[in-house]
Formats: C-alpha cells, structure tokens, sequence
C-alpha cells in the first residue's frame, strides 16, 4: 500500500479535488444564470392570471409585479382582487412597475367568459402569457355525487380553462408567440379513489393542452403544464410560535413569592438583637437597672408577631406551582400543524418553479414529493400491483364505512 501511494504522481491526487470544483462551480453559474433569465423573461410582458386571490395566484402576482411584469389579475370577488392590487402598490417602487389591471372572471359562468375575453384582451392590446390556476375539488364516494355537481366541476376545470384558451389563442397566433401554462393537478396523471369526477376533469385538461401544444408550435407558442400536489397554506406556520411565547409567562410569576419567603425571616432577628441592647446599657448606671428589665418583655411579647407571620407565605408558594402545569398541556398543540404542511408544496416554491418553466419553455413539469413521483411510474409500468393497492386501500377506508 505504501509502495502505491509512494508511486502515485501529486498531479493524480490533485485532480480528483479540481475535478469536482470545477464541477461545483459549473452547476453554480448554470444556476445563477438561470435565476438572471427568470428576473428578466417576465419584464414588461403581459401576464394573466386567472384566480389570482388564491395562495398560489397570490405568489405569483407578487413575484410577477417584483419582475416588472404588465399584471392582470383576474378572480370572482372584486374585493379581494381590489386588496391585492393596493397590497403590490405597497410592497413596491411604482417607478419600477405598472399598476395591475383587475378582471373579474368566473369559470362556473361560461355565458361571460366571451366578455371577459374581450375585456382581457383589451387591457393592453395583446397577451404575452397566460396562467391557467384555479380548480374546483371534491372528495366523496362517486354514488353521492349528483349529476350537478359533476357538470360543475367540469366547467370550473375543463370547460372554463379551454374556454379561455381558445378565446387568447387567435392573438397569440396573430403575434406569432405567446406562452399558454396549465397548473394541473398531479391526478392528472394519476387518479385516486373518492375523487372520480375531481380526477376525470384533471385527465381531461391535461390531454386538451397536451395536444393543443402539438397544434400551435409552428406560430411559436409554448405550452406548459405542471402537476403539483396540494399547496401547502402559511397561515398557520404564522400562529405557532403564538403559544410559545406565552409559557414563560408563569415561569416570571414563579420566583415572585420565593422573594416574599425570606422577607419574614429577616423579621425574626429583629427582636433578637433588640434584646441585647438593654443588656450593655446595664453596667453603666446601676439605678437603671430595672428600666431595662422592663423592656426585656417587650421584645418578647413581639416576637411571636413574626412567628404567626411565617406561614402565611409558605402557604401562597404552592399557588405558581399549579399554574406552570397549565402551558405544559397547550404545548404539544401546535406541533401538529407543522408536520401536516410539511407534507405540501410551499407557495413560493410553486411560484418560483413557474418561472423557471417560463424561462426555460419546459413542457411538462411534476412537482411533488419523491413518493408521488413513484406513484406515477408505478401507474405506467405495474398497473395491476397499483389498482390491487388502491383497492385494498379502499376497503380498509373509514369512508368505505360510509357507504
């Protein structure tokens, strides 16, 4: 071994070490090149975003807006929609950026949408991109789903999105560019049980732009989609630490009698040392003598006075004692959200992910968890061993219970 590493030339064991800097730093400036081509592709382009007042449409309003793109933010309440845009006034430079256009645009009414249109395209002339976000979701056995809302949630998630799509695409293909983006549900690639109609709307819209984008790449537009699971809401990462801070509030109550405690103690020598007072002064005259003895009882009859005062202290110290053992049961309470929205995708994660789809005209993107990637593969290559899952998961259910 040592007659190995004796023969071993040092230009051999440095290239190991440059090897992977020269790595490290080609991946770093890919990486910084392509956040640089995300800030500058949404400059001064037209942007729609339908369902903008929602946690994801919100994200990218705010990103959008940082970018310097031309907003309009589309959703069904005017006032969240009113809120939103004095929000991004606020957050930053109006010399930089341009004051969002607010539509108001519902996918459950597909009467109006032709008039949404219209009103879309007239904001600014022309469309450089188009977010489709928004759905409709339902969770129940398929026998107690009516045929309304069936037909309901395939408006809001496939009637509405096409709808709108056909009703931009003659711009774009006037302009001869333009970038279509779905955001699809990754049940979309995957259906799961209780979710038949949620499901077959989400099939639906992704084969509708999977072949739309085959039809409008020779104008030169992109389309994209990108499945996800669920969005995971910041609400309530916010109000954990609200309990936190009130448990060292008893603790500060705690040593406020132990400082009382001692107070009486240090009443008790009092007496003490008034009783030798007398004793030196009674060398000096010896007619004085009986003053003094006099006096004696006096300290006497108060000592006790302390005496009956110690107690009434210890009997107070017990009470901090029963109030730290309140915040002990509240503590456990907030650790639960924050495994439960772990489990998503963070809102600035999905927003950042569109740019780079953006940036990049990447044409289909999944982004969930390693295990719902698995899922889908799975779904592909072992179809049988997934449906024998999914059934078992079935009859297993508390809502199977149900039926």
């Amino acid at each position: 071994m040592e007659e190995f590493l004796m023969g071993m030339d040092w230009t051999t064991v440095l290239l190991v070490p440059a090897v992977i800097v020269i790595t490290a730093g080609i991946f770093y400036l890919y990486s910084t090149a392509l956040r640089l081509m995300s800030t500058t592709t949404v400059r001064n382009k037209v942007v729609v975003i339908t369902d903008s007042v929602s946690i994801l449409g919100n994200e990218c309003a705010k990103v959008f807006h940082k970018g310097g793109a031309r907003l309009v933010l589309c959703g069904k309440s005017w006032e969240k929609l009113d809120a939103l845009a004095e929000q991004l006034a606020e957050d930053c430079d109006p010399a930089v950026t341009f004051p969002p256009k607010l539509v108001m645009l519902d996918f459950s009414d597909l009467e109006d949408l032709p008039e949404v249109i219209c009103e879309v395209l007239e904001c600014y002339g022309c469309l450089d991109v188009l977010i489709i976000n928004g759905s409709m979701k339902v969770k129940a056995p398929v026998q107690n789903l009516s045929l309304e809302t069936d037909k309901a949630i395939m408006d809001i998630n496939y009637f509405g999105p096409i709808t709108l799509a056909k009703g931009i695409l003659p711009s774009m293909i006037s302009r001869r560019g333009g970038h279509i983006l779905l955001i699809n549900s990754i049940q979309g690639k995957l259906a799961l049980p209780f979710r038949t109609t949620y499901a077959a709307s989400k099939h639906a819209v992704q084969a509708f732009f999977d072949c739309l984008r085959a039809e409008v790449q020779e104008y030169g537009i992109s389309v994209s989609t990108i499945s996800h699971t669920f969005i995971s809401p910041p609400a309530p990462a916010e109000e954990i630490p609200a309990p936190a801070e009130e448990i060292p509030a008893p603790t500060e109550e705690i040593p406020a009698p132990a400082e009382e405690t001692p107070a009486p103690a240090e009443e008790i020598p009092a007496p003490a040392e008034e009783i030798p007072a007398p004793a030196e002064e009674i060398p000096v005259p010896a007619e004085e003598i009986p003053a003094p003895a006099e006096e004696i009882p006096a300290p006497a009859e108060d000592s006790p006075a302390p005496a009956e005062e110690i107690p009434a202290p210890v009997e107070e110290t017990p009470a901090p004692v029963e109030e730290t053992t309140a915040p002990v049961e509240e503590t456990p309470t907030p650790a639960s959200p924050k495994k439960v929205f772990s489990l998503g995708i963070a809102p600035e994660t999905m927003a950042a992910e569109i740019v780079k789809t953006l940036s990049t005209k990447k044409k289909e993107v999944v982004l969930g968890r390693t295990f719902s990637k698995a899922a889908i593969y799975a779904r592909a290559f072992f179809p049988n061993f997934v449906f024998s899952v999914m059934a078992a998961g079935v009859q297993s259910s508390d809502l199977n219970h149900d039926l």
